[in-house]
């Protein structure tokens, strides 16, 4: 045990292991306070018990009797008085009793315990090996025959945050006793100590009223329910540690060894029109696009006051981009109601009743950056030009060695600059069915430069980017007009793709990457879900700035899934889009698989019905079977109300 300030050691038998952690923090100002459940009388009976506890006495601790590690706020000895660490080493119902009764045994104390245990404790609950149901259990049980400690946690709103050994040779006077209620020890080789903290509780959706101006207009709309807890997060902000910030970061400096790299920091607002999507020719799915009802247009606002910046890479390869807001916005509980100026009533965000054929004044949550950077870089000419100009105030013999390059169309892997690339990073949207690495949102690197035709910039930024990301699974494929980045399980990471030019002479490259999925590559992230964690525990190990390659230690270990059946009946139309987009609002996004698996159409009747199986599961919070089932419940709510559906 680490050095802490106050234990509380429940389900003692004989007192010896509360005796030993006296004697080991004797000369600390920890104290202990060990109970047993027996009367005095009673426990006295055990060999050695008198003279355990007054070693604990002696040494300054506290013992007390009657204590139900069930009830632990009910007892009056124990009011008022906070625990920074709470230990039940092997508990058990006692004699033969099976699996079910000793899981209510832990999900009771874990319930109670928490009433006792301070913001920041640790809970420590030793198990023979076998008996907790984790990985770390050799060999596993079957998950119905274990005590299944990390659910029976959950139900307190409880994480696994460590395994360790249980070390029985660490306390030397301890003699394990009470199996079945016998004066027998439990078998302590291979034991674990299981270590538990505090969950960060769920937090409702929040309906965020957005402001921005978009081609000069000023619209005022919602952001969708299910992704509002994707804005404003500034990942990548300047002198930010999250993992996307590093990743690219780690990017920019690789790339910058042939070319240089300028990233643009201006504020870009997160609604497009559908007509410049299709003016950039954007190669983004239009069925995954968020469409945005806005429900208030200014024709009259003036243009937005923000400034274009643009920052070069210093020798470290790191950017001052800003991940800052380009929009006022407006934050209301989920259940409150919230005006726009002049506007009595809102309707939804998310226009998902509303067919986008023909509709192409609509807006869209940007699928991609590539509409704005065509917008904000100049023409090819003013991409030369500056580069040109960058390379004069690097001095006069790197003004004309860019200019000799760009002339003579040199693209010699050399540490030469040949030519310029224009950076820009964002998070952007996708109305993606829900599947374990599809990503309703997530942070894009978007680089675009223009090189002579001669020099293969495709092959050569191929080139960079595998030296930079096959040591992480990366793997470069060919395809028509430039190459998919692919790694497993996620798919899909990246694109280079050659844009379209009149001019021969030179070719426009541009290079997309998904930072997120990127991030879970690089630092070995269980889940990409964990990127968006609120919980500081998270941001932790990256606050030093670790190079790519180092294996992110989860702080939640072994979350279980949880499935839920749902079916329902729809009418003449089913759009399964809407359907995703409320299991994701009604589930904090917990939900992480949804398998169709059976459909029925009434042969009389205009109705199919569709069963579902979601899979719950969460890395960065407590999820229990009572909190999926509530999410489930609520799902089921929603469904009815806004889909009109019928629950089966």
């Amino acid at each position: 045990m680490s050095h802490s300030r106050s234990i509380l050691l429940v389900g003692e038998g004989n007192f010896s292991f509360s005796a030993s952690v006296s004697q080991l923090y004797s000369e600390t100002d920890t104290s202990v306070t060990a109970t047993c459940l027996q009367h005095q009388e009673e426990a006295l009976r055990n060999e050695g018990t008198a003279s355990n506890i007054q070693t604990i006495k002696d040494s300054g601790g506290v013992v007390l009797f009657e204590v139900d590690c069930r009830k632990l706020g009910e007892n009056a000895s124990l009011q008022g008085r906070v625990f920074d660490r709470v230990v039940f080493n092997f508990p058990h119902c006692g004699r033969k009793s099976g699996v079910k009764k000793n899981r209510e045994l832990l999900r009771n104390f874990f319930l109670s315990c928490v009433q006792v245990l301070a913001e920041d404790g640790e809970v420590h609950v030793s198990l023979c090996n076998g008996q907790g149901g984790t990985q770390a259990d050799h060999p596993k049980r079957e998950w119905h025959n274990s005590w299944q400690v990390v659910a029976m946690a959950a139900e307190a709103h409880l994480i696994l945050t460590d395994v360790r050994p249980f070390e029985s040779e660490k306390y030397q006077s301890y003699k394990c006793t009470g199996y079945r209620s016998q004066d027998k020890g439990f078998h302590v080789e291979k034991a674990l100590v299981h270590v538990f903290t505090r969950s960060l509780p769920y937090t409702s959706a929040q309906i965020l009223q957005l402001e921005e101006a978009v081609e000069g207009e000023k619209v005022q709309y919602n952001i969708p329910a299910e992704l509002s807890d994707y804005i404003f997060r500034g990942f990548l902000g300047s002198g930010s540690v999250h993992p996307v910030r590093l990743v690219q970061d780690f990017l920019l400096k690789g790339l910058q060894e042939k070319w240089s790299v300028s990233m643009m920091t201006k504020t870009v607002p997160f609604l497009l029109t559908a007509k410049q999507l299709q003016a950039c020719c954007c190669d983004v799915d239009s069925t995954h696009w968020y469409w945005i009802h806005p429900f208030q247009k200014d024709l009259k606002s003036d243009p937005p006051t923000s400034t274009d910046k643009e920052t070069f890479l210093d020798g470290r390869g790191r950017t001052d981009t800003r991940d800052a807001p380009s929009a006022t916005c407006v934050i209301s509980d989920k259940g409150d109601r919230v005006r726009s100026k002049g506007a009595e009533s809102l309707r939804s965000a998310c226009s998902l009743d509303v067919d986008p054929e023909g509709e192409g004044g609509l807006f869209v949550l940007r699928p991609s950056l590539i509409a704005q950077m065509e917008e904000l870089l100049p023409k090819k000419e003013g991409l030369i030009n500056d580069a040109v100009s960058h390379g004069e105030n690097e001095g006069n013999n790197h003004s004309v060695e860019v200019k000799e390059c760009i002339a003579q169309g040199s693209c010699e892997g050399s540490n030469s600059v040949t030519s310029l690339l224009f950076g820009i990073s964002g998070i952007v949207f996708g109305n993606v069915p829900i599947s374990l690495w599809a990503l309703p949102s997530f942070h894009e690197l978007l680089l675009r430069g223009v090189f002579p035709s001669e020099c293969k910039p495709v092959k050569l930024i191929g080139q960079s980017l595998e030296a930079l990301l096959t040591p992480y699974g990366v793997s470069l494929v060919t395809e028509q007009g430039g190459l998919r980045l692919m790694a497993q399980p996620m798919g899909v990471v990246g694109r280079v793709f050659v844009g379209n030019s009149s001019d021969i002479s030179h070719i426009s490259i541009t290079v997309s990457l998904n930072l997120d999925l990127l991030a879970v590559l690089l630092f070995s992230l269980p889940d990409w879900r964990l990127l968006w964690s609120r919980d500081p525990r998270f941001l932790k190990p990256f606050a030093l700035r670790p190079l790519p390659g180092k294996p992110f230690q989860p702080f939640s270990l072994f979350p279980e899934h949880i499935s839920f059946d749902i079916s329902f009946w729809t009418g003449p139309t089913w759009e399964e889009r809407k359907f995703h987009a409320v299991v994701r609002e009604a589930s904090h996004g917990t939900v992480e698989q949804v398998k169709l698996i059976d459909t029925f159409s009434h042969p009389d009747l205009s109705q199919t019905s569709y069963c579902y199986r979601l899979t719950y599961r969460s890395h960065t919070h407590a999820l229990s079977h009572t909190q999926a089932l509530q999410f489930h419940q609520r799902l089921e709510s929603l469904l009815t109300s806004r889909l009109e559906v019928t629950i089966r």
